[in-house]
């Protein structure tokens, strides 16, 4: 299962430039708030030092990372839904999780579009934005359902119902996420993917005299925030994406190391994202590949095979598990087996974060 985030944020922000520290796709940064006419989408390597680990003691042909693919649209903007950006908020609607770029520096050369630098009023205009594209979907579905239980539709009269209570919440400035309903009713608005329902992770776009400590712009977020279910990250975007630039990976160590830092920004976002989205990653190891997978925690071992194919699912028997550090501290899959740290695991298994897993089926 490939994880999708989008880059929200409003113009001259640095999303942009956020983007820029995680992709290999190097896109244009502008100091105008100006449309860029598209979204920018690339799909990154999720960072796992586990993988190298592994090869040193079961040689391969080649090593496949899990991927997050990114989609970065272009700046939001306070126009009630008609800015170039709010325009492409569709393409996010399909992400599992959104990452909002906060402007926390002063830049005199980078002018605010609102005119000062102040992160809690930009996530009020862009929780504002979101709430007023979902109250767009919510209407449009109650429009489709109405006829239907005027004439007694019992199952539309219930969407009727749970749809209005949504738009009411939508309207009182409150996002989706919020709203007091049933977990089994929420069924009636999965169809329309509403934005203000995604996790978020904050990203506090700082200076580079900021990037280890934060500064007062990022405190102030953490205070308003500090209630909220969320993930909130300090990033130095543009020495960041300078050193993401860098091809050896041991002057892009030395120039961290300079600022502070003991690894890139990107690492921390996809670990946020990872936890709030209760994503792990399992292994495949073999002498043609080692491999990384995600899955979500709770996944039964059979769940977890039909992420590598649906028919390890559909015909799965058994799995054969060895945990990470059971692999690395003995070296090899013949040693686990001598040592009893190999176990053979049926359909009720719950996969953990780092199991190494070999999956018998027959179809």
């Amino acid at each position: 299962m490939g994880l999708k985030c989008g880059i929200i944020g409003l113009a001259n922000v640095g999303k942009t430039t956020i983007f820029n520290c995680m992709s290999s796709t190097k896109v244009q940064t502008s100091n105008v708030a100006t449309g860029t006419g598209k979204s920018n989408i690339s799909v990154i390597n999720v960072p796992d030092n586990r993988l190298y680990e592994l090869e040193k003691f079961q040689p391969t042909e080649r090593i496949v990372h899990t991927t997050v693919e990114i989609v970065d649209i272009p700046g939001l903007s306070k126009t009630t839904g008609k800015g170039e950006g709010n325009k492409f908020l569709a393409d996010v609607r399909n992400c599992d999780a959104l990452i909002h770029v906060l402007r926390c520096f002063n830049d005199p050369l980078l002018p605010h579009i609102d005119g000062s630098v102040d992160p809690v009023r930009d996530i009020e205009t862009v929780n504002f934005e979101l709430q007023v594209r979902d109250l767009e979907s919510v209407e449009k579905k109650l429009q489709k359902v109405e006829k239907a239980a005027k004439v007694g539709d019992k199952e539309a009269k219930k969407a009727f119902e749970i749809l209005s209570i949504y738009k009411n919440h939508l309207e009182s400035f409150k996002n989706a996420s919020t709203v007091p309903v049933d977990e089994h009713d929420k069924k009636y608005v999965d169809d329309l993917f509403l934005l203000t329902t995604k996790p978020v992770i904050y990203v506090c776009n700082v200076d580079e005299q900021s990037a280890v400590n934060g500064n007062q712009y990022s405190e102030r977020v953490k205070e308003f925030l500090k209630d909220e279910k969320t993930e909130i990250l300090i990033i130095a975007g543009k020495v960041e994406a300078e050193i993401s630039e860098l091809e050896n990976e041991d002057d892009r160590k030395v120039f961290l190391a300079d600022v502070g830092l003991t690894e890139p920004g990107v690492n921390k976002l996809i670990r946020a994202a990872y936890s709030l989205l209760n994503l792990e990653t399992f292994f495949t190891v073999g002498p043609k590949e080692i491999r990384a997978w995600t899955i979500r925690k709770g996944m039964s071992a059979p769940q977890a095979a039909g992420v590598i194919h649906s028919d390890l699912e559909r015909g799965f028997i058994r799995a054969e598990v060895m945990k990470y550090n059971d692999f690395i501290t003995l070296g090899s899959e013949h040693a686990c087996r001598e040592k009893g740290k190999l176990l053979v695991e049926g359909k009720n298994y719950v996969v953990e974060d780092g199991d190494i897993l070999h999956i018998r089926f027959n179809v």
